[in-house]
């Protein structure tokens, strides 16, 4: 039963990652309808652990999901297997369309359809994506301590990475791939470090028994290496959001949908959370971002709620008051 879809909810989260679940948990436990749809696509899919979170720190992320999504359940929530095609607005709140068909209403919108990593175009770097080839050095870092590390130039971001990824082992290469030659501040910094810094653009990765052994160069040259670090270009998941005027934005290392520090946008009624809209937010930043979203929506809700009793009772008021009989005038309204 709590895999349904009914027709209205108070509130519809579009992403079941952490940051959806987490807000999703806030406004059941807050006693709102809610359903969260659940694309089943999360980004941290190929790790084997989540890292850094605390008290569930090496926890599969299927795992994880899975308890969040039975502790929204449990608080009468509803977590929905689905893709959301278009979403517009509709009457007092909004028409949500699945791609399979379906479709639900909601007063609100909570949107945590987090980002997708686009991988630099070398074969062989996909397959060992959330493995060996890595992005960051606090989900993954450890688990590479003191291996040979190399770390991919694709951008501005490659000296921090590299820097970050030094402190864990004292065998670091940083491959300038496509990126301009180093200027001197920036050579001499490594050099102080031990940095190999290797000229040439990468074409591949070469692996023995399934793990990575090497960084190949388009000379042919194979540099060995345990672990490749690469900053990938971080997209938001929200091209659904174009209907309603909700468009996303450049960031840095990708694009991302802005928001407030409460995740609510320029769209009235609609509020984001974790990496849709805060690119480096790890699983636990994530998280508590959808709970303040699901406290925030949850504290719109009431104001709504309160004005629409307030409304109503004037209007009850009024029909109740004798003038309001034929026999005469009615009188100003003491409100």
């Amino acid at each position: 039963m709590t895999g349904q879809l009914d027709d209205n909810y108070e509130v519809l989260v579009i992403g079941g990652g952490a940051a959806g679940l987490s807000g999703a948990l806030t406004l059941a436990r807050s006693l709102r309808s809610v359903a969260v749809i659940d694309a089943g696509a999360p980004r941290n899919a190929p790790a084997e652990g989540v890292h850094g979170l605390l008290a569930r720190d090496g926890m599969r992320p299927d795992e994880l999901l899975g308890r969040g999504r039975a502790e929204v359940r449990r608080y009468g929530g509803h977590v929905v297997p689905g893709e959301v095609a278009t979403a517009v607005r509709a009457g007092d709140g909004f028409e949500v369309t699945l791609t399979d068909g379906r479709s639900a209403h909601a007063r609100r919108l909570l949107v945590t359809t987090g980002l997708v990593d686009r991988l630099p175009d070398i074969p062989g770097l996909r397959e060992r994506w959330g493995r060996d080839v890595l992005h960051c050095p606090y989900c993954h870092g450890y688990e590479v301590r003191g291996q040979a590390i190399g770390v991919l130039a694709t951008g501005p971001t490659a000296m921090h990475q590299v820097l970050l990824f030094r402190q864990l082992t004292d065998d670091v290469t940083l491959f300038t791939h496509t990126q301009p030659p180093l200027d001197e501040t920036d050579a001499e910094r490594l050099a102080a470090r031990g940095v190999r810094v290797v000229p040439g653009t990468v074409t591949g990765v070469e692996t023995t028994d399934d793990r990575l052994s090497g960084i190949r160069l388009d000379d042919g040259t194979v540099v060995p290496r345990q672990a490749l670090a690469v900053a990938t270009r971080l997209e938001a998941r929200a091209a659904f959001l174009d209907s309603l005027g909700l468009h996303t934005a450049e960031h840095p290392m990708g694009t991302y949908v802005p928001a407030d520090t409460t995740g609510r946008t320029d769209v009235p009624g609609v509020w984001v959370a974790g990496n849709v809209t805060d690119p480096m937010a790890q699983v636990g930043a994530a998280g508590a971002a959808g709970t303040t979203a699901g406290a925030q929506i949850n504290a719109d809700l009431a104001a709504e709620d309160t004005d629409r009793a307030v409304a109503a009772h004037r209007e009850s008021r009024r029909g109740g008051h004798p003038a309001s009989h034929r026999d005469g005038p009615a009188p100003a309204d003491a409100d």
